[in-house]
């Protein structure tokens, strides 16, 4: 019998967490979504392997005896297949860099310029994807290495050096009245719809929303983006407002959007990340080094020389 090594993970992260919310959180997917995928895995075996309640997801006999061997098999597998795309892209002397939205802002090409030096006939391919995936593939070994927004679901699992701290603002319609003032009080955005990302990129969603910083006053959504081109769209639209650094007013200028610096909220940061079973790997730790060759010296919000 074949199980989708999807499903066993699936399993493993409801086995962990005893508890679906969390779980679908952790996996950047939907509850009803990873219920169906349970009961799949159930069907396939034969065999139920949860006892469900309303505190929570508790494994049967059958349940425990797969949990205790499924993260053996996912290490493996995930060992395996890491191992084959790696070779693939060191074959052609490509190292995969994940990114979202503007990567390291302006020192992005600083970086690549610095990795080419130290590794002189090696090319790095940049690959965006959407928010759905704050990772940007680096979860689930499509990347060699990330530069991302700090914090994530699952950054505790990675190596993260943090490169750039930045203030947070907001993207507003040029219309809005808000848009008069100078900078804004987040006081004064906490009744205004807000553009979110999708439910699947789990807290990382809340932390753009700033749901735990509004003295729990509940946010309003008024729209939901996959990308920065919807995310602009929804709000010269008039939909919602949205929490956003502030390299974004450099990167994403559009007629009807305006940026304004926000006070009271915390800052926003950018780090590289890579996997802890990368080990020794040169060629990632070279990218590292050109990347804290480039970090942003503190207070100065700028980077380092070169």
């Amino acid at each position: 019998m074949d199980i989708d090594t999807r499903l066993l993970r699936y399993f493993a992260a409801v086995a962990e967490e005893g508890h679906l919310t969390r779980a679908a959180e952790r996996l950047f997917i939907s509850q009803p979504a990873l219920t169906k995928q349970i009961k799949q895995l159930e069907t396939h075996l034969g065999v139920e392997l949860f006892t469900r309640s309303r505190a929570g997801m508790s494994l049967t006999e059958a349940g425990r005896a797969l949990a205790e061997r499924v993260p053996l098999v996912l290490e493996e597998w995930d060992v395996a297949l890491r191992d084959t795309r790696g070779a693939s892209s060191r074959a052609a002397h490509v190292l995969r860099v994940g990114f979202v939205a503007s990567a390291a802002n302006e020192s992005t090409q600083e970086i690549i310029g610095s990795f080419a030096r130290y590794r002189p006939g090696w090319r790095v391919d940049m690959r965006q994807t959407d928010w759905s995936d704050p990772t940007a593939g680096l979860a689930d070994g499509q990347v060699d290495a990330a530069l991302l927004r700090l914090p994530f679901p699952g950054q505790d699992r990675l190596r993260v050096e943090v490169l750039i701290t930045e203030p947070r603002w907001v993207g507003i319609a040029t219309t809005h009245p808000l848009a008069e003032l100078a900078e804004i009080p987040f006081r004064r955005l906490w009744d205004e719809p807000f553009v979110a990302t999708p439910p699947e990129s789990g807290w990382w969603r809340d932390y753009w929303l700033a749901a735990d910083e509004r003295d729990g006053v509940p946010v309003r959504i008024g729209a939901v983006a996959n990308n920065p081109d919807e995310w602009l769209t929804a709000i010269a639209n008039g939909y919602g407002v949205s929490l956003t650094p502030e390299a974004t007013a450099r990167f994403y200028q559009r007629p009807g959007v305006t940026y304004r610096p926000v006070t009271g909220v915390t800052p926003s940061q950018v780090g590289v990340a890579w996997s802890p079973a990368a080990g020794d790997d040169a060629v990632i730790a070279d990218f590292v080094r050109a990347c804290l060759h480039h970090r942003q010296r503190p207070g100065s919000g700028t980077s380092s020389p070169t």
